[in-house]
């Protein structure tokens, strides 16, 4: 199994910027790509940004966060620098560990990210 708790979360107003952190314990050689998804009232949970074992990173389709989020990972800890925030950034964010070893995700527990304007 694998435990992952996010921190980083909160309230900042418009143009600034957070920094999410996640961190991977318990199975650790089980996880490949480490990452981050968003889900915010109403709406379903989309990516926001991946990173590979090997650093690769995969950014949303969107314009939505690329040039503003920057993804980066630590051996077993993947951060979020999110800067620029706007108030459509205003979401639970969810850390996300992929198993290398199975088809199968693991989750965080959230935290909250609220943007006011």
């Amino acid at each position: 199994q694998v435990q992952l708790v996010e921190s980083g979360g909160g309230l900042v107003q418009a143009g600034g910027s957070l920094r999410l952190s996640c961190a991977a314990s318990g199975s650790i050689f089980s996880i490949s790509a480490m990452g981050w998804y968003r889900q915010a009232p109403g709406k379903q949970r989309e990516l926001v940004a991946t990173i590979s074992s090997g650093g690769r990173t995969n950014y949303a389709d969107s314009d939505s966060v690329k040039g503003r989020f920057t993804i980066s990972r630590d051996k077993n800890t993947v951060h979020l620098q999110m800067n620029s925030l706007k108030p459509e950034d205003t979401a639970v964010y969810y850390c996300n560990a992929k198993s290398r070893v199975v088809d199968y995700d693991y989750w965080g527990q959230g935290t909250q990210v609220t943007v006011s304007s």
